[in-house]
């Protein structure tokens, strides 16, 4: 796959390339074929969903969209890891989560205020696949499992909030950290597994910024469960070692 560097927005670390060319689309159509907004299309509607796409290759560092900022696009991560970010007016933050390959972001906004709630934050190198909000609306009329798709999504993220609040209300720090730790897992393939990793580099703070916790407190618990030998953390690489001892830890056991 061939990329061209681009200046349009002017923003640095962008790259796009041409995706009527029929190995990129083809490739991009089946990845899409399970992301959540696009699942159940069929093949033909998802080589039309990518056509009418933007993809770009994203450099580590490169900020897809300010918080406060107009929302223009719905976006689909192809590869990589993209951060989703809120911070307060006193300069406090909050990581909303991270976004994976299969997931997108900075769509609601579209049928809200119209503006981003967050920041979106490429925290390694990454492909996405965006497209204006007419394509989306025109895409949605022409094949409304899109929009069952949405609603399916919101429900979801609504969810996962809901959770959230009710860990920081109720729940000790230590449980609010594995709980953080579990949701950054690809649990596929773990039911007997002892080992699992989080395959993108992850800071004390971010686990911080997840869990609503001091990064003292934070540093404090890894720490004890580094010298238990539940997990290793190496250059902001976090590898958990006694998967089931951790889901104990949040409560799912």
């Amino acid at each position: 796959m061939r990329w061209r560097k681009v200046s349009h927005q002017g923003e640095p670390g962008r790259y796009t390339c041409g995706v009527n060319a029929a190995p990129h689309a083809a490739v991009i159509a089946e990845q899409l074929a399970g992301a959540d907004l696009f699942a159940g299309l069929p093949t033909e509607a998802l080589t039309e969903v990518v056509g009418l796409g933007r993809v770009e290759a994203l450099k580590r560092g490169t900020i897809l969209f300010a918080q406060g900022g107009p929302a223009e696009r719905c976006h689909a991560l192809i590869a990589g890891r993209v951060r989703i970010a809120q911070s307060g007016a006193e300069g406090g933050r909050v990581i909303v989560r991270f976004v994976g390959p299969g997931d997108t972001f900075g769509t609601v906004a579209l049928f809200t205020d119209r503006r981003y709630p967050a920041e979106a934050t490429a925290v390694i190198d990454s492909i996405e696949i965006s497209w204006p909000e007419p394509t989306l609306l025109a895409l949605i009329q022409r094949y409304p499992r899109i929009a069952l798709n949405l609603v399916s999504i919101v429900g979801a993220r609504l969810c996962e909030v809901q959770e959230r609040l009710r860990e920081v209300a109720t729940q000790r720090v230590d449980q609010r950290i594995a709980h953080a730790l579990l949701r950054l897992v690809d649990r596929r393939g773990l039911a007997d597994k002892e080992c699992a990793a989080i395959e993108f580099p992850l800071t004390r703070q971010d686990l911080a910024e997840m869990c609503g916790a001091t990064l003292y407190t934070v540093s404090r618990v890894l720490t004890a469960w580094e010298k238990a030998g539940l997990i290793t953390s190496r250059r902001r690489q976090l590898a958990i070692h006694k998967f089931p001892e951790i889901r104990r830890l949040a409560g799912e056991v």
